[in-house]
């Protein structure tokens, strides 16, 4: 958050003792996403990750308090609304809101829990369907946005954003709909406003398996409204949230809470290496692991690594990683030339014109230099790579990015097996250098900015991780070609 201001985010939703959902849940994905977190409490919940016990409902005389409270001292930025459970308790929060009128409101109609339990009695429903209009963007899950549409739960995709869209028309208000619900390898989500010129906006991303679901909807919520205090765009604040929420999902079953659905890890980008959070790279890099698995097993790495090798399979892929390490010196040229960031410019210069030279040289020792025609498999990832520098800026970066990061990883761990007497060892220690290492997490760096930058829209990084993908596959074809 250095050079802007934090923005202060007001949370009005109920209590979960066992801290994945709720107040709680918003909380952290609050703190996660950048923002200084507030709280009001509309309801005490007896709940665990296996459903709900029962609710306690405060005074509404005290539920003005706290929200007063609030805003008589404290400038909010942005509202994220969860559950509210009766009608005078929407009435107050509904007062209270015209009164204070903040600039960004994110409304989670809590109706419905992911256990199954409802959450609102019958009798408030019309009235929260009166408060829709208040917020600039809801958030309900399937079941929920039937409740709103008047409808069954819808089954597929199209059913989802056919009542989006009708809540969407009927209550001015834009909707994002949730896809979690449905079945399938990807998860889709859009945001559905009948008023804008765009009305569907959608999202797609590959489904997480896991049961640490609970709290989904409370913790996506509050990381939009975060976002859009900062942002002032829902798509993008949306786009942002997800990318988060899907980091956390990916790791909330490590965290061993509960015995029913668990929660989300909301501080999983923090814990893990390097402090990224939202870590586009990172959320990369768990997609590809039967890639890389596949490629760590693979009998020229296992046989390169233990130093039964036959000399010619790794003659042969040395003479074609030269030709390769030819076309990639432009490659790198080419994002330094594109590059508007000195410094990313001078570390590309630098990738191209010194380290490859050294690793040219180390070729020239075993090939004695001379030129091959490239394979088939050699001359697919040159043109992917060229391809991905000529889309832009962003694919290139991206589609360069695998050759530091996996010969990095592979470097660390074959770089153990270099002992004296190998037959290998001077390139098995190349590829485990320290310095090629700091090289590989820089190159991360840099296309984590890009894909983290305003200007990179949803489809721009979906174009990024395609190209990231690719090399990463034809990296894995490159080990294994000299066997094959």
């Amino acid at each position: 958050m250095t050079g802007r201001r934090v923005p202060r985010v007001l949370s009005i939703a109920g209590t979960d003792p066992t801290g994945g959902a709720g107040i709680q849940a918003d909380l952290k994905s609050i703190a996660a996403n950048g923002g200084y977190g507030m709280a009001v409490v509309t309801a005490l919940v007896a709940q665990n990750t296996r459903g709900v016990r029962s609710v306690h409902t405060p005074p509404g005389a005290f539920l003005r308090e706290q929200l007063v409270a609030v805003s008589d001292d404290v400038v909010v930025d942005a509202v994220k609304i969860g559950m509210l459970g009766d009608v005078a308790t929407i009435e107050v929060v509904a007062a209270w809101l015209d009164e204070v009128r903040p600039g960004v409101v994110v409304l989670d109609p809590v109706m419905v829990a992911t256990s199954g339990d409802r959450l609102l009695v019958a009798a408030a429903e019309q009235a929260l369907r009166e408060l829709l209009p208040v917020a600039g963007l809801i958030t309900p899950n399937v079941p929920e946005l039937a409740v709103l549409a008047d409808a069954a739960p819808a089954t597929d995709w199209d059913g989802v954003l056919a009542q989006a869209l009708a809540v969407s028309e009927r209550w001015g208000v834009a909707v994002l709909a949730k896809g979690g619900h449905l079945e399938g390898d990807a998860v889709h989500d859009a945001l559905v406003d009948a008023t804008a010129g765009e009305s569907v906006r959608t999202l797609t991303a590959p489904r997480v398996d896991t049961s640490a679901t609970h709290g989904t909807g409370c913790s996506l919520s509050s990381a939009v409204a975060t976002w859009q205090a900062q942002l002032g765009d829902w798509f993008v604040s949306v786009d942002r949230a997800k990318q988060w929420l899907t980091e956390s999902l990916r790791h909330g079953a490590a965290l061993e809470v509960g015995q029913g659905h668990g929660p989300v890890s909301h501080f999983a980008g923090l814990w893990s290496r390097g402090g990224l959070v939202t870590s586009a790279t990172g959320d990369w890099w768990e997609r590809i692991a039967d890639v890389r698995h596949g490629t760590e097993s693979d009998p020229f790495v296992t046989r390169l690594g233990d130093g039964t090798l036959p000399r010619e399979a790794f003659v042969e892929y040395l003479a074609q990683d030269a030709e390769y390490l030819h076309a990639y010196a432009e490659v790198l040229a080419g994002l330094a030339d594109l590059a508007d960031d000195p410094a990313e410019r001078a570390f590309w210069t630098l990738g191209s014109a010194e380290c490859l030279e050294e690793e040219l040289r180390l070729h020239a020792s075993w090939t004695g230099g001379s030129r091959v025609e490239p394979s088939p498999t050699c001359a697919a990832y040159v043109a992917h790579l060229r391809a991905s520098v000529e889309a832009g800026y962003a694919e290139g970066v991206a589609a360069a990015l695998p050759c530091y990061w996996m010969y990095a990883d592979l470097g660390e761990q074959l770089a153990t097996r270099a002992v004296d007497g190998h037959p290998y060892r001077d390139w098995l220690l190349t590829y485990g250098d320290p310095t090629f290492a700091e090289a590989a997490r820089q190159a991360r760096r840099i296309t984590d900015r890009v894909a983290a930058d305003p200007s990179t829209d949803a489809s721009a990084r979906e174009r990024m991780w395609r190209a990231f993908q690719a090399s990463a596959e034809h990296e894995r074809a490159f080990f294994a070609a000299p066997l094959t």
